[in-house]
């Protein structure tokens, strides 16, 4: 399907009382994102982005196709070619950053400077990232760092194709203007991609119905209400390696209210949204998690005798990487029952649907954020009902598929890395003496400064080499959880906590664990990088995936040079380890 957005111009005095951002009413059936599909090898397609400010005050964001459809589904092969055109008509009704955003990322727009060179934050800049593709950080296709579109430019082209090495599977795209990425994204800026063939790596999901599923989160409909005392018993916190365990209450009121597919689920008594399913069958959800700053717990409870009990969920991909991603002849399901979603991140899985009469639901359950983290609880998300003339979704997985070829490319886990690189996260208070003053953020390469990311600047903090495998150590020295990020490229993770992780798949978003006085020292993730794709070459960034910590300064520029440009920087760079210790 190719769509065509139909661009508007001023607001007539007939358009101010109708709604461009409409949200569904709490309690809803769930419908999916319109699909657009790729024909010929080619998706052309025409967003308008607006805002609005309905009767609850709130701050409305969204992506516009010409008959109104909101926040389209991008479905393409590798190989084809994106053409998406954006019209930005924001006007300045939002509200403005927290002070502990940087003063100087408020500039004007230059009204001579070209979309690519313009660089302005203002509350009415956008422009677009492609959350997990390996494309390059350059203008119109995926560059964040200059590329600033305004409300009196034209619209702006993006062009470029999927690799062909892109591993099959769910991304997303969305604004990253720095300063103002977290409200445009709490507004519900955000719309799945999706790369198309994850049933080529895992045959298990042949001919599955497919569901998507984009969980966001807003400010707080009901914030002075006391919590409710219904909430389902679905507690459990994160264990070292970010999964599910049984620790902690998990109750209280959340910091941001949820969405599903914009049926809201708000606090206190979370009115649950509606799925049906046929009795028993199966599908394959592809659930991103679009939130600016909310955890995940995700798990599938039914009702069993008395209680509501889990459901094992069939996960075959991670942040749009399948599962079995390492080059082996098989391929990988792995049962859980509840998976963990960073803000960012994807997880796809295997859906059985409950036995007819039985209750069944989706709920997110506690996240441990650390003492100085929000408050993530356990709340019910939707209501899952089984019925036998349940609608299909809108698009089932083909009935056969061709397995995908091995990689080019050795496994990235069996590379010998180049060089050992360490990061931290670190906060401070503005005023040490006022512990209500506002945050400083940063993410800090071992040996630099501590200092908020500064878009002005075109110095990088990490000069890396195409061709190049490093391992990045990240630690947090924070008594809060935060999700690293990093654009254009995929990692693997090696450890957790000092133990070996050695997942055969890749991610491109991993929580660090938080810091706490009963611990010896500061927790640690280890990352192995990959700067082989010549995709990677050029400069962009790595940061927190809570956009509040991102657009506040937790964010660092990374320039990765061809590989025949010499020798890369070895600034900050540890002494590689004896082979065998990680």
């Amino acid at each position: 399907m190719v769509a065509s957005a139909g661009w508007g111009c001023a607001v007539s005095a007939g358009e101010a009382a109708h709604e461009f951002c409409p949200r569904p009413t709490p309690g809803s059936v769930v419908n999916e994102p319109e699909d657009l599909r790729s024909q010929n090898g080619v998706l052309r397609l025409e967003l308008t982005v607006r805002n609005e400010k309905p009767k609850d005050g709130a701050t409305r964001y969204c992506y516009l196709l010409g008959d109104g459809n909101q926040s389209p589904t991008l479905r393409l092969k590798p190989g084809d070619l994106l053409v998406l055109s954006l019209k930005n008509e924001l006007s300045d009704t939002a509200p403005r950053p927290t002070a502990s955003q940087p003063a100087h990322v408020h500039h004007k727009a230059d009204e001579a400077s070209a979309p690519c060179a313009s660089g302005a934050m203002t509350p009415t800049s956008t422009n677009l990232h492609f959350h997990g593709l390996s494309v390059p950080a350059v203008c119109h296709q995926d560059e964040v760092l200059k590329t600033s579109i305004q409300p009196a430019d034209p619209p702006f082209e993006y062009r470029f194709r999927i690799p062909d090495n892109e591993p099959p599977g769910l991304y997303w795209y969305h604004p990253h203007i720095h300063g103002f990425s977290s409200q445009q994204v709490l507004g519900g800026a955000s719309g799945a991609l999706i790369v198309e063939g994850l049933e080529r790596a895992n045959p298990e999901i042949v001919g599955l119905p497919e569901r998507v599923l984009v969980i966001r989160d807003q400010d707080l409909v009901n914030p002075d209400t006391p919590a409710s005392a219904t909430q389902p018993a679905t507690q459990a916190l994160i264990d070292r390696d970010g999964d599910a365990a049984n620790t902690g209450t998990g109750a209280g009121r959340p910091a941001k209210d949820l969405s599903v597919n914009f049926v809201p689920v708000p606090y206190p008594d979370y009115p649950l949204a509606s799925i049906a399913m046929k009795p028993g069958e199966r599908q394959l959800w592809r659930v991103l998690n679009a939130s600016s700053a909310t955890y995940l717990n995700l798990a599938a409870l039914y009702k069993r005798g008395a209680k509501f009990r889990p459901q094992w969920l069939g996960v075959v991909a991670i942040d749009g990487v399948p599962l079995n991603a390492n080059g082996s002849p098989g391929h990988a399901t792995e049962w859980r029952d509840s998976v963990v979603v960073s803000p960012g991140a994807r997880v796809e899985f295997i859906m059985i649907g409950p036995p007819a009469g039985v209750p069944a639901m989706l709920v997110t359950r506690t996240v441990d954020t650390g003492k100085g983290g929000e408050n993530d609880p356990n709340r019910p998300l939707v209501s899952i009902v089984a019925a036998a003339d349940a609608p299909a979704p809108r698009s089932t997985l083909p009935a056969s598929a061709d397995p995908l070829p091995r990689g080019a490319l050795p496994w990235l886990g069996s590379v010998t890395p180049t060089r050992v690189r360490k990061l931290y996260f670190s906060e401070v208070l503005e005023d040490p003496k006022n512990p209500h003053s506002a945050m400083k953020f940063y993410l800090t390469v071992e040996g630099q400064t501590p200092a908020t990311f500064d878009p002005r600047t075109s110095e990088p903090n990490i000069v890396a080499k195409q061709g190049d495998v490093e391992d990045w150590i990240i630690e947090n020295r924070t008594n809060e959880l935060h999700a690293f990020h990093i654009h254009q490229l995929h990692f693997q993770v090696l450890d957790w906590l000092g133990m070996s992780v050695n997942e055969p798949f890749l991610r491109d978003t991993v929580n660090v664990p938080f810091f706490s006085a009963q611990m010896k020292g500061y927790p640690t993730v280890r990352l192995r990088m990959d700067f082989r794709d010549p995709n990677t070459v050029g400069t962009f960034v790595y940061h927190c995936h809570l956009l509040d910590h991102e657009d506040g300064g937790m964010m660092g520029l990374i320039r990765v040079e061809p590989a025949d440009a010499g020798h890369s920087s070895q600034a900050s760079v540890l002494a590689l380890p004896r082979a065998g210790v990680k």
